[in-house]
C-alpha cells in the first residue's frame, strides 16, 4: 500500500519562504520545520544524516528541484518536509541551476521499500512542469499543501 505524499507531509512542515542561500543552511531550515512539526526528533542527527547523503552526490535532481533524504534509526515512520525558495539555493544540482523546490525525506533505517516508493512518487510529481509552476506560484503554506492534495487526487 502506497502512502500519498499529502499523508506523509504535515502541513506545518511546509516552509513557503526558505531564507537559506546555501545547501547546509537549506538543510538546517528544512530540518527545523520537520522538528517543529514532530516532537522527539533529534535536529543535529537529522542534519548529519542528510549532509552525509549529500557527500555521496547532490540530491538536487535538476529543474529547480532537490530531494534531500536520509535514514534514521528509531524513527517510527517516514517523515516529510517541504520548502520553497523564491530566490533559489545553490544545491550543486546536476544541471548547475539553483533549486527552488525542496522535499526533505527522513525514513526509518529498515524501510527500504517505502523510502524508495516515496522518492519515486515525489520525483514523478515534480517532473511535471505545471505542478512545479503551481508550487512556485502558491501564495502560502496552505496553498502549497492544496496543490499537492489536488495533484494526488
Amino acid at each position: 500500500m502506497s502512502m500519498k505524499i499529502s499523508e506523509l507531509l504535515n502541513p506545518e512542515a511546509i516552509v513557503a519562504d526558505l531564507q537559506a542561500v546555501d545547501k547546509n543552511r537549506a538543510l538546517a531550515e528544512l530540518t527545523d520545520a520537520l522538528v517543529a512539526s514532530r516532537s522527539g526528533l533529534n535536529r543535529d542527527q537529522v542534519i548529519q544524516v542528510l549532509q552525509e547523503r549529500e557527500k555521496l552526490g547532490s540530491t538536487g535532481i535538476g529543474d529547480g528541484v532537490a530531494i534531500p533524504h536520509g535514514k534514521l534509526g528509531g524513527l517510527p515512520e517516514l517523515m516529510l518536509a517541504f520548502g520553497r525558495s523564491r530566490s533559489g539555493v545553490d544545491f550543486e544540482s546536476m544541471d548547475g541551476q539553483p533549486a527552488h523546490l525542496f522535499f526533505l525525506l527522513v525514513a526509518p533505517e529498515e524501510s527500504v521499500g517505502v523510502h524508495l516508493k516515496t522518492l519515486a512518487r515525489i520525483s514523478k510529481l515534480l517532473k511535471d512542469n505545471s505542478v512545479r509552476q503551481k508550487l512556485l506560484e502558491a501564495t502560502d503554506q496552505k496553498a502549497i499543501y492544496q496543490v499537492i492534495l489536488d495533484e494526488e487526487d
